[in-house]
């Protein structure tokens, strides 16, 4: 799946509000010193949105963060899980930054994995400094996916109310959930559909009145009436709004036995399973991503719930791997960065990263693997309790789900939107690209990620936890 898990392994929790970190370590406080500062490095669509702020973000919790050797780290338990990105010097991350020569995605990489929160960083067109940012709205807290923040992803909003809400981010629907649980509160939340009916179960979500949203009739049918969005008393409690695939990118030059031919398929799932690839494998720390592969690898009738024999073969499957894994990833960039320098041959990995990498001029190839591409579908939920103003919530999903904003998304990311009308605003050589020319078609054709019902979800999680424990 996207980017559903059980458990995120090693970043912490960042929290996007106007609010500072009252009491901070003196090494934190080091660290952060040596980051704040504007940002003025360009992004993809800067031409319609010149500036914006990234919004305030604070350390949700900073007592790990210690700082040593002029580099920034997790506690030493963290920093020795090769999941985490490598550290970089703050003079190399400072003059990067003014050299215009990190990404977006790389500089809140590189500030997560140092612990350390982003300040008000506004980005700007062709390196050129923005003047102004947007004010963020305390009135609107939206529990959101890291690097869907972005105010490209809302532009009706952001037109309406020159302002962003307030984010808290995530990255991954299980810790999220249990973050729900504990008390913490938001307005909307952004969950994949197969994690809705356990959101619901949990009391964590409150019906749509889907009336309210002026774009929900240009959403594609197909996607409103998915498994999970409808609860059991015929309300609407998921609105879609992104949508994508999972599967396998790798390297053909450095694995050129697993490249398609005219005449025989060989992608396949099967190569992060492959031990000649030892140490340059890497698969999404993730539940239902992990069944999803290794079912379609041992050919399981139905991934989300294998029968014994099934689990017992998958079972296997998953101790093996874990011996010849580089790492499970729960950010997307380190794959990226991985696969660049050859340091990995394959892992499993959203459109986004092809995208990328291609941009890079990287010799990449996404699958389509012969036991099938999963697709992903993720939208916007009202949360139980929120906070914030109602109307507000309403005017942000409607938002999200516009054409305006749907582009954006195709372009800047390579996923597809929940809104049809989004597709005839991108350039016929894009959606080529992206192989999302006939999204009709595309979707009827998929394997989407079912709902998984909640005992088998805790039986998967119990294993998948024992088998990266080493069991």
């Amino acid at each position: 799946m996207r980017r559903s898990e059980n458990h995120r392994r090693g970043a912490p929790w960042l929290m996007a509000s106007g609010s500072r970190v009252d009491r901070v370590h003196d090494n934190v406080a080091t660290a952060q010193s040596a980051v704040r500062l504007p940002l003025h490095m360009g992004y993809p669509g800067q031409d319609k949105h010149p500036r914006f702020n990234l919004t305030s973000v604070c350390l949700d919790s900073v007592r790990t963060l210690i700082y040593r050797d002029g580099h920034v780290h997790n506690d030493a338990d963290q920093w020795e899980d090769t999941n985490m990105p490598k550290a970089m010097d703050i003079k190399e991350f400072r003059s990067r930054i003014d050299n215009c020569d990190l990404t977006r995605r790389q500089a809140v990489s590189a500030l997560t994995v140092a612990g350390v929160g982003l300040t008000t960083m506004t980005f700007g067109p062709g390196g050129v400094r923005a003047q102004e940012s947007l004010p963020v709205d305390d009135s609107l807290q939206v529990f959101e996916w890291a690097g869907y923040e972005l105010p490209e992803f809302y532009v009706p909003y952001v037109e309406q109310h020159e302002a962003t809400p307030a984010f808290a981010l995530f990255g991954e629907e299980e810790e999220a959930l249990q973050k729900l649980r504990g008390g913490f509160r938001a307005d909307v939340g952004h969950p994949c559909v197969g994690s809705t009916r356990r959101w619901r179960d949990a009391g964590m979500l409150q019906p749509i009145d889907t009336s309210r949203l002026t774009h929900f009739s240009d959403v594609f049918p197909s996607l409103t009436d998915l498994p999970g969005s409808i609860g059991e008393d015929g309300l609407t409690y998921f609105v879609a709004a992104d949508w994508g695939n999972s599967s396998v990118l790798f390297r053909p030059d450095l694995a050129p036995e697993y490249v398609d031919t005219e005449d025989q398929k060989n992608e396949s799932w099967a190569i992060l399973f492959d031990e000649k690839y030892a140490g340059r494998l890497g698969i999404f720390d993730s539940v239902d991503g992990v069944m999803a592969v290794v079912g379609s690898v041992v050919g399981a009738e139905d991934p989300f719930d294998m029968t014994d024999a099934e689990l017992e073969e998958a079972t296997k499957l998953l101790r093996k791997q874990r011996e010849i894994l580089r790492f499970y990833w729960t950010d997307q960039t380190s794959v990226e960065q991985a696969l660049a320098s050859g340091e990995m041959v394959a892992a499993y990995a959203w459109n986004s990263a092809i995208v990328e990498l291609k941009k890079q001029g990287v010799n990449v190839t996404y699958m389509n693997p012969k036991e099938g591409i999963w697709t992903w579908v993720c939208g916007l939920t009202l949360l139980t309790d929120g906070p914030g103003d109602q109307d507000k919530a309403y005017e942000f999903i409607d938002a999200w789900i516009s054409p305006a904003s749907g582009k954006n998304l195709i372009e800047m990311y390579g996923y597809g939107h929940s809104n049809a009308k989004s597709f005839e605003l991108v350039d016929a050589a894009i959606l080529d690209n992206l192989g999302i020319t006939d999204p009709d078609t595309m979707m009827a054709n998929s394997r989407f990620f079912g709902e998984i019902e909640p005992e088998v979800r805790e039986k998967y999680i119990a294993l998948f936890d024992e088998i990266k424990a080493g069991f």
